[in-house]
């Protein structure tokens, strides 16, 4: 069968670049969708994006689908034949859906039922008349953001300004949003033309004669090229970024790296604060020496090529300098103003309108960190650091920098509060309760910063939730998902003896006593606890615990996390053991018949009838009596499965149910019992056994 290549490509305005490669892959995947479910067989598949353009090729589309020959299964032969023989209308019904006749119906049986069935044959089209749906792919697509111009209907990242789709050297003819399909595309906004591709195959080097490197990961390796040659020549280093390594390849269709510098006295400001200022907002990469020191240059890249590259490095040179001069002015500037008048700024600014100012959401943290210390048991000279900075952590806010710059949060608060004076671990701890950042961010290394961090995250959390704010599907517009995270990460890696419950008893009596939140609390509560489920849920898959261990250690409270996760992870290394699914179904046997118990029952040793009751009990005892000792959850397990020959010897020799009432609530109370301390470890019967 012959095949040929296929190009669908989408111009657009500029996208932005966090857009770029989710939309290159969306495209890719909604495409190779399409041509499986039309049975069109395909080869290899490139994607291509630069910030005006999406595209793919694929190679070796067949020129047609395949034929298929399939069964089809209708109605019982009772149904399909009447008293007489003849042919039902069910059955003719059915064989004319089929496109055949009822002379092609065979009976087959089907666990001892014999049904009509036909064959048919499915003649596959030609894929070039099934090309023209492409329009509707991408229409389907979606965006973080979309918009709509002029009058169009249609909802998109950016207006749609050409379509060149090719199937081999023939246009596919389709329209969206009023852009008719062609085999034109665009070359460099500035530097090349408008070009008509010959054929899909040949697409991405004659994009490169117009001057764009239409392969995202080409114009990436060439990036990173011109750095390494730069460091070269120079004896620099470029600590490459690669969040911002990627957003820059996002940002051009054909690189040029350049460098630039600025005053030797911009160095004198917070290191943080010089990156941030080249980083997010310019997107240049810093320099340093061979000794790791930050040097007064930069480097950037240009959208183009090396022609008067001087002039563009200048022009970079004089914006960056009113960044710094900027920076530097609000440095100094925020050194005059005392911590206790920023602090008093806070009391005009509204956090929520239903949960009072920023004082106020510090004040409830205050109380919130404070219980947290005393139930951690710290030392009082812990407390009060902790209360300090409890106080401060919102101070640097109102800072001119963090203003200007409010991705410095934290670390400003953190370099004033020394300036200040203020004790070493408070100001670490003002930095440090902003932590975990996002997902590959470490937790507060301070046992201050941990609290205040927990403390600040949890309050969040329990007001929007007692407001009614609580995230669905995509939204969540104030993080409280990777707030939980943190929560989570922060609490798994410290191992402090908390539970959970306690921790959101004590965010949600801050509130009932700040008089914050409007729904029932013991409601709230229940959605906190389920809302943090599912983050330590998404925690134990990130760690490769199988989903119904997970589901297992999950299915009661949440419990000291630290321990929880440890189940999880025993669990899972044990699934692959010879006797695990022998330990899992005594442990699981107990647990099913110990919930037809009616109530907690207490065990009558008068009422053993044999000595398999007596044995099971006095196992239990015994595991019983050492098990708080237990200091790993591995222990804990070993000693819940060393009850499994007594439990398997007491189902053997006794009849659980029996007649005797008193008897049967015996031999259900003890079952009762032992099952508390297994389901404390996990619902050992939500585990599948393999």
């Amino acid at each position: 069968m012959s095949k040929r290549d296929l190009l669908l490509e989408v111009g657009l305005e500029e996208l932005p670049a966090r857009f770029v490669t989710s939309s290159m892959e969306q495209l890719s995947e909604r495409l190779q969708k399409w041509l499986q479910e039309k049975a069109i067989e395909f080869g290899s598949v490139v994607a291509y994006s630069t910030p005006r353009r999406l595209a793919v090729l694929i190679k070796d589309v067949s020129e047609s689908q395949k034929d298929i020959n399939e069964e089809a299964k209708g109605p019982a032969k009772k149904i399909a034949l009447d008293a007489e023989g003849n042919w039902s209308k069910a059955a003719i019904g059915f064989t004319r859906g089929q496109g055949v006749t009822v002379d092609d119906i065979f009976f087959k049986e089907i666990a001892g039922v014999e049904y009509v069935h036909v064959k048919k044959f499915i003649k596959g089209q030609p894929t070039a008349n099934l090309l023209s749906e492409l329009g509707q792919i991408i229409t389907s697509m979606t965006f973080p953001k979309n918009m709509r111009w002029a009058n169009q209907e249609l909802r998109f990242a950016r207006p749609i300004k050409w379509i060149a789709a090719l199937f081999g050297e023939e246009v596919i003819p389709f329209s969206v949003a009023d852009v008719e399909s062609e085999r034109k595309t665009k070359g460099h906004r500035f530097l090349g033309e408008e070009i008509s591709l010959s054929n899909a195959s040949s697409y991405e080097s004659e994009l490169k004669n117009q001057l764009v490197i239409a392969d995202p990961s080409a114009r990436k390796a060439l990036i990173l090229k011109q750095l390494k040659q730069l460091e070269h020549e120079n004896k620099w280093q470029i600590p490459v970024d690669g969040d911002l390594l990627e957003e820059v390849t996002n940002l051009v269709e054909f690189p040029t790296a350049l460098f630039g510098g600025f005053e030797q006295e911009y160095l004198e400001l917070p290191e943080k604060v010089l990156i941030t200022s080249m980083k997010e907002h310019q997107r240049y990469f810093p320099v340093r020496n061979a000794s790791g020191e930050l040097l007064p240059y930069f480097v950037t890249v240009r959208n183009g090529d090396s022609k008067n590259i001087e002039t563009v490095s200048k022009g970079n040179e004089k914006v960056l300098r009113a960044r710094l001069a900027d920076a530097s002015f609000f440095y100094n500037e925020d050194q005059k103003i005392e911590i206790e008048a920023s602090q008093k700024k806070l009391e005009s600014i509204v956090y929520h309108e239903e949960l009072g100012t920023l004082a106020e959401k510090v004040g409830r943290v205050k109380q919130l960190a404070l219980s947290l210390a005393e139930a951690l048991g710290v030392t009082s000279e812990e407390k009060e650091l902790t209360a300090r900075a409890a106080e401060i952590s919102k101070f640097d806010l109102v800072t001119n920098m963090v203003y200007e710059f409010p991705e410095l949060q934290g670390y400003m608060g953190e370099r004033y509060a020394r300036i200040k004076g203020e004790n070493e671990a408070v100001a670490a701890a003002i930095n440090e309760h902003y932590m975990p950042r996002h997902a590959e961010d470490n937790v507060p290394p301070s046992l201050i910063g941990a609290v205040l961090s927990v403390a600040e995250k949890m309050d969040t959390i329990a007001a929007f939730f007692s407001i009614g704010i609580i995230p669905s599907g995509s939204q969540d517009p104030y993080a409280l998902r990777r707030q939980a995270s943190g929560i989570v990460n922060i609490l798994t890696a410290k191992k402090w003896e908390l539970t959970v419950e306690e921790i959101v008893d004590m965010a949600l009596d801050s509130l009932q006593k700040a008089s914050k939140g409007s729904r029932d609390a013991a409601e709230v509560k229940s959605e906190v606890l389920q809302f943090l489920k599912a983050r330590v849920k998404h925690l134990l898959s990130e760690e490769g615990i199988r989903y119904d261990i997970a589901d297992a250690v999950l299915e009661n409270q949440l419990d000291i996390l630290s321990s929880l996760v440890e189940r999880a992870q025993v669990l899972e290394s044990r699934k692959e053991d010879p006797d695990f699914k022998g330990n899992l179904e005594a442990l699981s046997r107990v647990i099913n018949l110990a919930s037809k118990a009616e109530d907690n029952g207490q065990i009558n040793e008068a009422n053993f009838e044999n000595d398999s009751e007596r044995a099971l009990y006095n196992k239990f005892l015994s595991v019983r009596d050492s098990y708080s000792s237990l200091t790993s959850e591995a222990e804990k397990f070993d000693s819940l499965v060393s009850l499994k020959p007594e439990i398997e010897d007491f189902f053997d020799n006794t009849m659980v149910m029996a007649e005797d009432p008193a008897l049967r609530e015996n031999r259900l109370a003890l079952l009762k019992t032992i099952s508390f301390y297994i389901r404390q470890f996990a619902e050992m019967n939500k585990i599948i056994a393999s």
